[in-house]
């Protein structure tokens, strides 16, 4: 009112479209991964085929992280300018893109080429996803998170226990990795009929002041810092695991298995917390149970019962990540904040995660057995551990902070 209201760039589609919407965020998440998550069970045949070091091949999943790190910012403000829906539409084309160039691959640079032209896509959307839960979900934010999850657990998990037995059919790691093309299509498909099914609404004179990144702000920094620990743990597994496996004596179908377990147990992660946080919705009991999950999940990994220890990791990671996103969206009373929140975070905290599979991968060049990256990802759970001690406590303030603002504006994420 009295021209202080801050008018969305598109309006929300009728509630008839809810499910259209649901449907979109649903495939949007599970465009996300598959093109990191494929290369992994056919590393073995990229490097011999490449002759790519360890470190080489590391980049296949750091850049795309990379991107994500690094044009995170750009992706809000670009979001601002032109709009949540075309931004995510155009970056599934460019996800697609970058996959179906994957079959005419027949050198190290060119496949490195793919990695970042699917990273640019995923790093576009990733943040905006957030934004668009909270601008069209505002009373079911943890339900649709629990849907960005499962969407983006089914994708890695997909590409992960799929892409070896298409190798071994088509004879070529090429049309295997290519194949993931398909998402991002079906993805697009579905977005342009939702761009369609939205009526552009006015755009806003001048920028939202809640939309800057919050660079000054020291609890956007600490979750930064969680979710980027968090993510290299993550993308370090996805990126080595059939390695690691491999390493200890399993074959590389036995090893791709252990992938697709540590990816299918991710998927239920996301409804279970929800549920979880409806009677305990304390942030710090469930970061703790996380992080000490998946600590025991890396010690046995060294066990007899690497099956257990890939399931283990698995929830832990997931569970971690529903986390890490609902933290953002906790500091938020817009989707524009939101947005912006999860930009920063996602942001640097990507930066960080990038790190982990690169140094897996130098510290195998070096040292020779992956032992010592799995005690060096016991480490970063552990200061994982300390780091959400100080995280947590934010979100009471917040919820105190709160009471004054107007309801539509309000998210109890324990709700």
């Amino acid at each position: 009112m009295n021209g202080r209201k801050v008018t969305p760039m598109y309006r929300s589609p009728k509630p008839t479209h809810g499910g259209l919407m649901t449907a979109a965020l649903f495939l949007a998440a599970l465009n996300l991964r598959p093109a990191i998550s494929s290369v992994s069970p056919l590393l073995a045949f990229i490097r011999d085929d490449l002759g790519m070091s360890s470190a080489a091949a590391s980049l296949l999943t750091s850049i795309p992280v990379l991107c994500m790190g690094l044009l995170s910012p750009v992706s809000a403000k670009l979001a601002s300018r032109v709009g949540t829906e075309r931004v995510i539409r155009w970056s599934l084309v460019l996800i697609g893109f970058g996959t179906i160039l994957r079959l005419f691959v027949h050198s190290a640079g060119v496949l490195l080429l793919t990695a970042l032209i699917a990273g640019l896509g995923i790093a576009a959307m990733g943040p905006l996803l957030s934004g668009f839960i909270k601008q069209h979900f505002p009373n079911s934010v943890p339900a649709m998170i629990a849907v960005y999850s499962a969407g983006l657990s089914l994708g890695a998990a997909l590409a992960s226990s799929l892409s070896l037995p298409l190798q071994a059919d088509s004879q070529s790691w090429q049309a295997a990795l290519a194949v993931w093309s398909a998402l991002g299509a079906a993805g697009a498909a579905v977005w342009w009929t939702l761009h369609r099914g939205s009526r552009p609404g006015p755009r806003k004179v001048s920028e939202d002041p809640a939309s800057s990144l919050p660079w000054r702000n020291p609890k956007a920094w600490l979750l930064t810092l969680h979710f980027g620990l968090m993510a290299a743990c993550f993308y370090s597994l996805l990126a080595w695991l059939p390695p690691v496996m491999q390493s200890l004596g399993y074959t590389s179908s036995e090893a791709a298995v252990m992938l697709t377990i540590f990816a299918i147990t991710q998927i239920p992660a996301g409804t279970i917390l929800q549920r979880l946080l409806r009677r305990y919705p304390s942030r710090l009991l469930w970061l703790w149970v996380s992080s000490v999950t998946q600590l025991a999940g890396l010690i046995l990994l060294f066990s007899p019962l690497p099956w257990l220890a890939a399931a283990v990791i698995g929830l832990a990671s997931g569970t971690l990540f529903a986390l890490g996103l609902l933290l953002p969206m906790d500091a938020a009373a817009t989707s524009h904040e939101a947005a912006s929140w999860a930009a920063m975070t996602q942001s640097a905290g990507y930066l960080i995660g990038a790190a982990g599979p690169f140094l897996i991968g130098l510290i195998h060049d070096a040292a020779g057995p992956f032992s010592f990256a799995i005690y060096g990802l016991m480490g970063v759970t552990v200061a994982l551990i300390v780091v959400q001690w100080f995280v947590a406590p934010f979100q009471a303030q917040k919820r105190a902070s709160s009471k004054a603002a107007p309801p539509a504006k309000r998210v109890d994420l324990s709700e």
